[in-house]
């Protein structure tokens, strides 16, 4: 086996696939999307999920719902689309969210060209402000306008919460929506089928009785995949926070001073390193950095070892009284952004566990 590696569990994957799943369904929740993005278009780990019961398969690049063509199950785009990408958006997603009427109306164009009916699930920001119609807006008009465009249908409404304002998902925020909803149906008659809650840092308010009923959708990746929802990072019950796991082999074992010596300047990623001096220290080099990986991203499985820091394809521990020598292997937790760079990183080896 090559290394570096990530070690993929596949029967833990799918375990907490089915967890998460049941665990909507119980609250309320009994449509949800898997969003698949920290996986990099793997078909492989892919392809073994798509029995647990999500509607869709969700990401954010089209090119991986391209990888996915074959797999039985339907595809959404949950970045907001590119209007020059409308006709291979409606040919390879079954579902796009969207928030820019512009957009939808090429959308539409390339709909009818194809001969295809393209949903849309409407953005709303309640105040996270990333993607999304402000809510204060005037939005009937738009939504109007969508719901009569050819070849499209509008089959619901979403929103974002704690990607890039940290904001929590609450009951005051998700009633916004839950109004919003209402609003369009009662001076509309259009009808809402789906209304999505937020993503994965929404499971924290399961069994809580905080989630509105009208809410019946959520867009589900990180906490299938690391076992623990993502407003305050705490495990969820039942499901394995060990899924992945890092191994890089130990390249050079060292005694050397903990600072560096002579004039420092910028290193090869332009900072300016502060290294305290905490004397001689056996130190060791893997074969792995920051081209695949950021150091702050990794959790030695060894208590005993700190991670001192990484240059492009160099990580340095810190061993202190732990025995190591050449050839060793050492292994790591990884966090969300840490898993997204490995699993992008074509230097990282694969290695599926059955």
């Amino acid at each position: 086996m090559m290394y570096p590696r990530l070690n993929i569990d596949l029967k833990k994957l799918h375990d907490n696939a089915t967890t998460m799943r049941q665990a909507c369904v119980a609250n309320g929740i009994d449509r949800s999307f898997l969003v698949v993005k920290v996986l990099a278009g793997d078909l492989h780990v892919v392809g073994t999920l798509a029995d647990v019961g999500f509607t869709h398969v969700a990401d954010s690049r089209l090119e991986n719902l391209i990888r996915y063509r074959k797999l039985p199950w339907p595809k959404a785009l949950i970045r907001l689309p590119m209007i020059r990408e409308a006709k291979r958006v409606v040919r390879h997603a079954d579902l796009s969210l969207n928030s820019e009427l512009a957009t939808i109306q090429a959308l539409s164009r390339a709909a009818v060209k194809l001969g295809k009916t393209h949903d849309v699930l409407l953005m709303f920001d309640l105040g996270d402000l990333r993607e999304g119609i402000w809510f204060e807006d005037e939005y009937l008009s738009l939504v109007r306008a969508v719901a009569a465009l050819p070849n499209i249908r509008l089959c619901g409404i979403g929103t974002n919460l704690t990607c890039y304002g940290g904001v929590l998902p609450d009951a005051v925020n998700l009633g916004r929506l839950v109004a919003i909803k209402s609003r369009i149906e009662t001076e509309t008659g259009i009808p809402i089928d789906l209304v999505s809650g937020g993503n994965s840092s929404s499971v924290h308010l399961f069994g809580q009785g905080i989630i509105p009923p009208a809410v019946n959708h959520l867009r589900l990746g990180e906490v299938v995949f690391l076992g623990r929802e993502t407003a305050y990072g705490n495990p969820f019950p039942e499901m394995h926070r060990d899924v992945f796991i890092l191994e890089a082999e130990v390249i050079e074992v060292k005694e050397k001073p903990s600072q560096p010596i002579g004039a420092c300047t910028m290193n090869s990623f332009g900072e300016t390193p502060v290294i305290a001096d905490c004397g001689m220290m056996r130190r060791g080099l893997l074969a792995i950095g920051r081209q695949d990986i950021e150091p702050e991203d990794l959790k030695p499985r060894d208590s005993g070892i700190a991670i001192i820091g990484a240059s492009s394809d160099h990580l340095i521990v810190d061993l202190k009284d732990r025995p190591c020598k050449v050839g060793d292997k050492m292994a790591f937790d990884v966090n969300y952004p840490g898993l997204l760079r490995l699993m992008t990183s074509s230097y990282v080896h694969k290695n599926y566990l059955r």
